[in-house]
C-alpha cells in the first residue's frame, strides 16, 4: 500500500491537495491518503505510520513553524520519508531553510498550477518507491565521480557523499551530466524547469547546484558557463 500524509490546517486546501493526489494516483492500487489538520495529530500519525510521502504546510493554526517541527520529527525517525512543503511563505526565504532540513521540494502557494503540484508529487513518489526497491541492494559507489540514479532524481552522490538538492536542480544536474562535454542550451534546460522558464531562473538553479557541490568540495568547477548559450559539464 502507498501511504500519503497531507498536513494542512485549511480544510478546503487540504481537500484540494487530497483530490489532486487521488486523481493522480487513480491507476495505482491501494493508495491511502490521510489528512491531518494539527501538529499534534500529524506527529502522532507520523510516529505510527510509515508514510511513503508527506505533503505539509509550514504554518498550522497559530503555530507559524509547526511544519518545521514535524520535519524534524520525520528526520529523527531516519526513514528517509520525502517531504513536499507547500506553503504561503516566500520561496526566496524558505526554500533554502527547507533544503537545510532535508525537505525534498518546496512549492509556494498561489504561484503554481495543479499540474505543477501533480508532476512534482509524482516525481517524488517515483523516487521514494525506487529508493525503497534499491535499499536492499546497495551498489558500491565510485570514489571520485558523480553517481546518479537511472531515474535522475535519487540522491546524487559526489565522491560518495550525498548532494542535498531540490528536484528541479537535480533534473538540471542530470541533463548536464547526461550531455557532459556538450553545451546544453537554455532552451533544453527549460524542458526540465517546471515553472519560471527563463534564463534568470535557470541561472539561479545552476547557482544552487554549484553551492551544493562546493559544500562538499570547495574546488568543484565541473559546471561551466557558456555565455549566451547555456552550460556544460566538464571533467577536470
Amino acid at each position: 500500500m502507498t501511504k500519503v500524509a497531507v498536513i494542512e490546517d485549511d480544510r478546503p486546501t487540504s481537500n484540494q491537495f487530497a483530490g489532486w493526489i487521488k486523481a493522480a494516483t487513480a491507476e495505482m492500487n491501494d493508495v491511502q491518503i490521510d489528512q491531518w489538520f494539527t501538529r499534534d495529530d500529524a506527529q502522532a500519525a507520523i510516529a505510527r505510520e510509515a508514510y511513503d510521502i508527506v505533503v505539509l504546510d509550514i504554518e498550522l493554526g497559530r503555530e507559524r513553524h509547526a511544519g518545521v517541527a514535524i520535519i524534524n520529527e520525520i528526520n529523527k525517525l531516519q526513514q528517509g520519508t520525502p517531504v513536499l512543503v507547500v506553503s504561503a511563505m516566500p520561496a526566496a526565504i524558505y526554500r533554502s531553510i527547507m533544503k537545510a532540513l532535508d525537505a525534498w521540494d518546496y512549492l509556494q502557494k498561489t504561484t503554481f498550477e495543479e499540474n505543477d503540484f501533480i508532476e512534482t508529487f509524482l516525481d517524488m513518489l517515483r523516487v521514494a518507491k525506487s529508493r525503497q526497491a534499491q535499499a536492499a541492494k546497495p551498489e558500491p559507489v565510485p570514489a571520485q565521480e558523480l553517481t546518479l540514479d537511472p531515474l535522475w532524481q535519487l540522491s546524487p552522490l559526489w565522491r560518495g557523499e550525498r548532494i542535498n538538492l531540490p528536484l528541479t536542480a537535480q533534473r538540471i544536474l542530470a541533463t548536464l551530466y547526461q550531455h557532459r562535454g556538450e553545451v546544453v542550451s537554455y532552451n533544453d534546460l527549460f524542458e526540465v524547469v517546471k515553472s519560471g522558464r527563463n534564463r534568470d531562473n535557470v541561472r539561479k538553479h545552476v547557482s544552487t547546484l554549484r553551492e551544493a557541490f562546493r559544500e562538499l568540495d570547495p574546488d568543484f568547477d565541473c559546471i561551466e558557463n557558456v555565455p549566451m548559450r547555456g552550460f556544460r559539464w566538464v571533467s577536470r
